[in-house]
């Protein structure tokens, strides 16, 4: 099923005029429209005259249709494989998404297909069921717009409390890790999920929360464009607000503003780059990539 010809263009225009005659909502001037978005040229000149003149009973000339329920298209076995690929991923079973209907299905590729070599090795546990349990409370809470009440480990490895509204759930592929941004007496507050001991969900606030206010750092550089530099630039750090001016040919000056918490993060993707890159300001940052270099070199890494 990987290249079937249910799945050709004329199955696609079909399955659309159908799904509006089901509705009824087909007319002859909608026809032609589904024919226009989904076909070709000569696609106008057999598919309505089949339709409408009964070469294909499909239709009434009332625009109506005989078929009982709207269409839908069987998933591919190169679909099912992907799918089953992707649940595999233990992060994305901590949303509790079901692989039913797949169990007899190869997955495309398995976990240790791929190598992470700029990524730490101390993740979250994702598979842990207390992990999981602390993971699905917090974000039913968020879609919900409720407090929670969190039991954790602070950053000096005691027990500690809090009462907070929760925001957001953001993943780190650099540390593996997911935390999640609150707000505590107006204060922003931002937690490693894996320090989280237990989560008591409460009631909605009676006040209106305030939203987090996080800390923004500027990066500015400047890149070569050599090697594909800049389109692997532009991805890489595609999940951040950024202005981007050409200099010259091959040059650009690239600003970057991050979240402070993610400035070890940011350092590490920068100097993946190697050479490419060149950091202009902040001194402060500067001074951190020759920390870590001078640590590399000390070490024999360079």
């Amino acid at each position: 099923m990987l290249f079937h010809e249910i799945y050709g263009s004329y199955f696609s225009i079909v399955s659309g005029v159908l799904k509006e005659a089901c509705d009824n909502t087909l007319t002859d001037k909608r026809l032609y429209e589904i024919i226009c978005e989904k076909g070709f040229g000569e696609s106008m000149l057999g598919i309505p005259a089949a339709l409408k003149g009964g070469e294909w009973p499909l239709l009434t000339p009332d625009m109506k249709t005989p078929v009982k329920r709207p269409p839908s298209m069987p998933l591919t076995s190169l679909q099912k494989r992907w799918l089953k690929a992707l649940l595999s991923d233990p992060r994305i079973k901590l949303f509790g998404i079901s692989c039913e209907g797949l169990a007899d299905i190869v997955p495309l590729y398995n976990q240790d297909t791929f190598y992470y070599f700029d990524r730490y090795h101390d993740g979250d546990p994702f598979e842990d069921e207390s992990y999981i349990l602390h993971f699905r409370k917090i974000l039913t809470a968020i879609k919900e717009k409720r407090l929670v009440y969190i039991s954790y480990i602070d950053g000096h490895g005691a027990k500690s409390r809090r009462i907070c509204f929760p925001w957001h759930l953001e993943y780190s592929s650099k540390d593996d890790k997911f935390r999640l941004i609150a707000t505590s007496r107006q204060n922003t507050w931002t937690i490693n999920l894996s320090r989280i001991t237990s989560v008591e969900m409460l009631e909605r606030p009676v006040f209106e929360p305030t939203p987090p206010k996080l800390q923004t750092h500027s990066l500015v550089m400047e890149l070569t464009d050599e090697r594909n530099a800049l389109e692997r630039a532009m991805l890489h750090f595609s999940h951040l607000k950024k202005e981007t001016v050409r200099m010259s040919e091959c040059r650009y000056r690239v600003t970057l503003y991050y979240d402070k918490d993610d400035e070890t993060e940011m350092l590490i993707r920068v100097l993946s780059f190697g050479p490419l890159i060149r950091v202009i300001s902040p001194d402060r940052f500067i001074s951190l990539i020759k920390e870590r270099l001078t640590k590399q070199k000390s070490c024999g890494l360079m």
